[in-house]
């Protein structure tokens, strides 16, 4: 049985929609600002007033770093590129990069979202380059 954590369950279905392959997140219908991940209230103006809106999956790295010395658990992907990336839709999101060798990732570059299974049976979403 899956334990939803209890910050989890008023976006639970962020991660119904990883299932399905589909990256969303939600939108304030007050101040307009768009969030991914999702959240239940607006940070900005605390708003509770949120829908859902899908999001493209694309983007560009912002920032990047190359993991050489991984966490014990980690140790088997090292080295690993982490990027946060802003969507064209304009959230920022952190997370791995694959596809691309280190020395072969820029500031600048186009992303997009892939999804993949994680060991617990969970969908994760990544980025790789665009192309």
């Amino acid at each position: 049985m899956d334990v939803v954590a209890p910050f989890q369950t008023k976006v639970a279905w962020f991660f119904e929609e990883l299932k399905n392959k589909k990256l969303v997140g939600t939108r304030c219908n007050k101040c307009k600002v768009i969030y991914c991940p999702p959240r239940a209230d607006c940070p900005k103006c605390y708003s509770s007033d949120m829908e859902q809106v899908q999001l493209g999956g694309k983007g560009v790295v912002e920032a990047f770093t190359v993991i050489y010395v991984a966490p014990e658990s980690f140790s088997h992907l090292a080295p690993y590129i982490l990027v946060v990336a802003k969507l064209d839709e304009g959230p920022k999101l952190l997370s791995q990069l694959v596809g691309v060798k280190p020395e072969d990732v820029k500031v600048g570059m186009r992303v997009e979202a892939v999804f993949e299974p994680t060991p617990n049976k969970s969908i994760y979403y990544k980025f790789k380059p665009v192309g």
